[in-house]
């Protein structure tokens, strides 16, 4: 096999297949040449090219996502990597085990005038699980195998997350050898099960029982059939209430699926009754900045909370016990134990008000005027079944929160960091690896056009369907509280603009529709819909500026009466 001369560097891509490394995303330049040789020379790693680094990074965060297997990026030295660290912070809250692979000028040429030369050593300290720094000649004292293991085993158990190989590499760069063809042989790692002593399960069985108003609030998660069932059969207790956005990926007719609704139709007087004693919560991130306020206001007693990431993450400042396991393993234990329900409908009484105000809303779109939550509901009614729905940040995730989830959907989010960056980066890497699957893209004009070069490469698929909601400008600012009454909130925070999309998909060869009424956009859908094109397709939907507000206040005042 002819590769890299490096010899530790082909080492280094040898030990990352052997951890589990079949994906590397390689963004162009010269420094990090023996590293991408050696990708494209090994036989069992798939390549791909994508010039943007940030859009790179988002891309395999995306493939890494979807595919829950490490996924790699490599890039020159100097601010290259630098363009990597969104998607790293990203991954690091996500727990997504991204590897980033950046090559380096030697030592000795670290601030002293090289070009494409910063410091690189610690560069994503705050947000990566492991850092290793690799030598270019293979020493033969089994440095680079103990590096790359150590590191796999960082990013792929456990809590997992990203991790870093910085490599220094010397001239000359392109010189190439022949090695043997390396071994398909692959590491497993898996994560550690939960071992709770029988005290533990004691005390945890005696607070369940003690408590007689329960919350279990879901976060972000990938589906779970079989966490799914255990909840389900949690449940059954009447002084359970079961929270869930729809990037937790469940759902079930006795739970709450939209939370912010519900709290709306909660008065100043009534709250008492819905505040939990026992809070458990499992999963990643949570989008409503209600419940999260709502539980800090909140007299709890005890908070649970489930999982391997960020042990010490206090969200709602009650945090009294954290578990090191899966939610489904736990919650299986728990049910193995003998629970008593006691006399509480505090579950009850959470869906009673769901339910109530769902039929105060049950009109609400009869009447309302067109603005960006009516788009909303109309696209979520046309969403093929089993589709991938990927929903960029700031208004657009709020929105589709306010509708109950599809069970068929599959619904993807980059809320580790919330940002706005690289939503569309990411939809296009889960669409290349799940080209049997439509994916839909909600997503706003702010983060569109921010991430536009998400577009610019070559592996774009024909499942892709992209609905860009233009109101000229970041809606976000006027929902939220402050920015509305503010001077500054046209130039500075909502930053009105006029772009349109059409040329930028002219240049991407993007199949490109436009919209401006519930009408135009519902007599196109059949045909937007259709499999009749190995390019991706994208809607722009003009809505009115001025208008969104005022229509999601009248929704939240109507589930309030």
């Amino acid at each position: 096999m002819r590769t890299t001369a490096k010899t530790g560097i082909s080492l280094f891509i040898q030990e990352c297949y052997k951890n589990g490394l079949e994906h590397i995303v390689c963004s162009p330049g010269s420094r990090n040449a023996p590293i991408v040789i050696a990708a494209d020379a090994h036989p069992h790693i798939k390549t791909y090219v994508i010039h943007d680094e940030r859009v790179a990074a988002f891309f395999a965060l995306g493939m890494s996502d979807y595919l829950k297997k490490a996924v790699a990026v490599v890039c020159t030295s100097g601010s290259a990597l630098l363009n990597y660290y969104p998607a790293v912070a990203e991954a690091y809250y996500r727990s997504i085990p991204l590897v980033v692979i950046s090559a380096d000028r030697p030592q000795e040429w670290i601030n002293h005038g090289d070009g494409q030369t910063i410091v690189q050593k610690n560069v994503y300290k705050e947000h990566i699980r492991f850092e290793g720094e690799i030598d270019e000649l293979d020493k033969k004292n089994g440095g680079i195998e103990n590096t790359v293991k150590t590191g796999f085993q960082s990013a792929l158990t456990n809590w997992k997350g990203p991790i870093h190989f910085n490599i220094p590499l010397s001239e000359p760069l392109y010189n190439l050898a022949e090695i043997e063809e390396p071994l398909p042989r692959q590491e497993l790692f898996k994560d550690m099960t939960l071992n709770l002593t029988e005290k533990e399960k004691e005390t945890f069985v005696k607070e369940w029982n003690s408590s007689k108003r329960k919350i279990i609030l879901c976060g972000q998660m990938d589906p779970n059939p079989v966490l799914k069932q255990r909840l389900s059969e949690l449940s059954n207790d009447p002084s359970v209430a079961i929270l869930v956005e729809n990037t937790s990926n469940m759902s079930n007719q006795r739970w709450i699926h939209c939370i912010d609704r519900t709290l709306a139709g909660i008065s100043e007087g009534e709250i008492e009754k819905f505040q939990p004693d026992l809070l458990v919560t499992i999963g990643g991130a949570i989008i409503s900045k209600r419940i999260k306020r709502f539980l800090r206001e909140a007299p709890i007693q005890r908070h649970w909370k489930v999982g391997f990431d960020f042990p010490e993450m206090d969200t709602y400042r009650k945090l009294t016990s954290t578990i090191l396991g899966r939610p489904a393993d736990f919650f299986q234990v728990l049910l193995s134990q003998e629970l008593t329900t006691g006399n509480s409908n505090f579950g009850s009484v959470w869906k009673q008000r769901d339910f109530e105000i769902q039929e105060r809303l049950s009109d609400f779109f009869d009447t309302s005027d067109y603005s960006d939550i009516s788009v909303f509901e109309l696209l979520l009614d046309y969403v093929p079944e089993n589709a991938y729905l990927h929903m960029a940040n700031s208004s657009v995730v709020r929105y589709c929160q306010l509708f109950e989830p599809i069970s068929s959907l599959r619904y993807f989010a980059n809320r580790g960091t919330s940002g706005i960056d690289g939503a569309t980066s990411t939809a296009v890497g889960i669409a290349a690896m799940s080209v049997s699957k439509c994916n839909v893209f909600f997503t706003g004009d702010i983060s569109f056009f921010y991430d536009s070069n998400a577009l610019w490469n070559k592996h774009l698929t024909g499942n892709l369907r992209i609905f860009l909601i233009n109101n000229s400008g970041g809606g976000i600012f006027r929902i939220i509280d402050g920015p509305r009454e503010s001077e500054q909130l046209e130039t500075y925070f909502e930053a009105q603009h006029d772009t349109k999309a059409e040329y930028i998909c002219k240049a991407f060869d993007i199949n490109y529709n436009k919209a401006d009424s519930l009408e135009s956009i519902e007599s196109q859908l059949p045909e937007f819909y259709a499999d009749n094109s190995n390019r991706p397709k994208l809607m722009e939907i003009s809505t009115p500026n001025v208008l969104n507000d005022q229509v999601l206040k009248s929704f939240f005042n109507k589930a309030k009466k």
